[in-house]
């Protein structure tokens, strides 16, 4: 780990407030990179708002919303994020299989077509940098716009996410062993 993470002790006022806000949220504990994030508490407060919206607050279920997130994690090769995840997708009902071939980087079979188009548009946004013609026209008449937005959304906070847990070295708990190679 590359940063000291502060004790509530060691907080001043305002990490402090975002950390108390962030224990009251819906999470119950506060988020890993907001740790990291606390460096600077005004970023901190408005990306843990942020993300507590695009994990619990999304027109998506967690079986389909943490495709977005696996993919974000694959493609940044996040361990910390991919374990903490993998867990969530597999109690919000993804199959395993599905978790296996993104962590493998093939193509799922997906047996519904909300989740093949979000991950069709996560991969895309991450290796083509946007979203050609064609699949944003399938995406909006499957999803929606809102439905295209929060993917977006879903991939840009992660990405974030990822970016922070790599770049401080966050470790896994004891016991575990990263997945991703």
């Amino acid at each position: 780990m590359r940063l000291k993470l502060l004790s509530p002790g060691e907080m001043n006022e305002s990490q402090r407030q975002t950390y108390d806000e962030s224990i009251a949220g819906k999470r119950g504990k506060p988020p890993a990179p907001m740790m990291a994030w606390l460096n600077s508490p005004d970023m901190a407060r408005h990306a843990t708002r942020l993300g507590e919206v695009l994990r619990y607050d999304t027109m998506f279920p967690a079986k389909l919303s943490e495709i977005a997130i696996l993919v974000t994690a694959r493609h940044w090769t996040a361990h910390y994020e991919w374990y903490a995840h993998k867990r969530l997708a597999l109690a919000g009902g993804m199959k395993p299989e599905i978790i296996d071939a993104i962590r493998d980087r093939r193509t799922p079979a997906f047996d519904d077509l909300e989740g093949k188009m979000i991950y069709d548009l996560a991969k895309s946004l991450h290796e083509g940098h946007g979203v050609e013609k064609g699949l944003y026209d399938e995406a909006v008449k499957l999803l929606g716009e809102r439905g295209v937005v929060e993917v977006i959304g879903l991939c840009g906070y992660y990405t974030m996410v990822s970016m922070t847990l790599n770049t401080f070295e966050f470790e896994l708990p004891e016991g575990e062993v990263p997945e991703l190679t």
